[in-house]
């Protein structure tokens, strides 16, 4: 696997083999709910593009294994799966997971496609085997501190979980309140990750206090916090980052969750006149699985790979694959466009803000 000529399942695909995908995500701990829908979201894909009739002559195995959210765990994974024949790594769930897997990725020479909550860092160039189908973090913190800032909510915190994520997602933020010339944030805490001791940092916050707090966490450290800072008198906004799994953060707070507010990086799960969505909702139908919108992303990250494979010819190698990979800068994936080699900013992306009423709808 260290060079990126023919060999293995690429030359094989040719005749009609299999692509093989390594995926490591979250299967357990404390972002299962979003590893397991998003994985389920992308085999889903694999799976209906496999059973097609009109099959072009080759087909993927999506080889998922658990790592538990521990970015260890993940490179651990990342390497065995290459080692067994992966001939990709795609869709890595968190931000540490993220870097860990990069790290095998260069190593081996392979490509790493699709990561989810992935540190902006790996959309440098020097990154160039790394596929982004999700936007930055840096773009879910520019509309989250534009919103905030329109309604004049001026005053922002940022409570964040204590690891690669939650530092990344605090760096972003201020780049966008530096970027757009609004004052510096006027609290900031760590958190435990996957934990309800956040005392110390509502206490901090409610010290300054914002307008506005920010958070960069998953659901259960999410709800916790966001309980006990109502619990002391905060009547302020909460926004959240698309990584902190909406579906779980309901199920977490129920009716507490009136007018908080998420960020989503691709369309509402039920909206069937956006064509991917309607694609996606089919292929449901035929399954165990429930909409949602970790479980969607999974799904457009697979048909973007599909269509790589398929754009780079019937004569393609890694490096082709790559070429095919870098070009797509505009795809429209079904009323819906992504752009595979975005750099850290990329102001086209469609970021939605959206707010969950008290019986659980969805209002953008």
């Amino acid at each position: 696997m260290g060079s990126l000529g023919y060999g293995g399942a690429w030359a094989q695909a040719k005749a009609g083999r299999k692509i093989v995908l390594g995926q490591s995500v979250p299967l357990t701990g404390a972002a299962d709910q979003i590893g397991l829908a998003f994985a389920g979201g992308s085999k889903l894909y694999f799976d209906s593009f496999n059973a097609r009739k009109d099959n072009p002559g080759w087909s993927f195995e999506l080889r998922q294994m658990d790592d538990g959210y521990v970015p260890a765990k993940a490179a651990e994974n990342a390497k065995k799966l290459v080692s067994e024949g992966a001939d990709v790594l795609f869709g890595f769930v968190g931000t540490g997971s993220g870097d860990a897997a990069a790290e095998v990725a260069a190593k081996e020479s392979t490509i790493f496609f699709a990561p989810f909550a992935a540190s902006d860092k790996l959309r440098d160039t020097a990154h160039a085997n790394v596929f982004h189908v999700r936007p930055s973090l840096a773009d879910e913190a520019f509309r989250i501190v534009r919103h905030c800032a329109t309604l004049g909510q001026t005053r922002m915190a940022v409570v964040a979980e204590d690891d690669a994520m939650g530092r990344a997602g605090l760096a972003a933020i201020q780049q966008a309140l530096a970027e757009q010339k609004l004052p510096p944030l006027v609290a900031q805490a760590f958190v435990p990750v996957n934990s309800d001791k956040v005392d110390a940092a509502v206490t901090q916050l409610m010290k300054a206090p914002p307008h506005a707090v920010i958070q960069v966490s998953l659901f259960n450290t999410t709800a916790a916090f966001i309980r006990k800072m109502r619990k002391a008198g905060y009547a302020g906004a909460f926004l959240n980052f698309s990584v902190v799994g909406i579906d779980p953060l309901f199920t977490a707070l129920g009716k507490e969750i009136g007018g908080v507010v998420v960020s989503q990086v691709v369309p509402p799960p039920k909206k069937t006149t956006v064509p991917i969505v309607k694609e996606y909702n089919a292929a449901i139908d035929n399954s165990d699985q429930t909409p949602s919108y970790e479980s969607l992303e999974g799904f457009i990250a697979a048909k973007a790979f599909a269509e790589a494979v398929r754009r780079a010819g019937k004569n393609w190698d890694r490096a082709g694959l790559q070429k095919a990979m870098a070009s797509m800068t505009d795809y429209d994936v079904g009323g819906f466009r992504i752009n595979l080699r975005a750099g850290v900013r990329d102001s086209v992306r469609a970021i939605d803000l959206v707010t969950i009423t008290a019986d659980g709808k969805v209002v953008r």
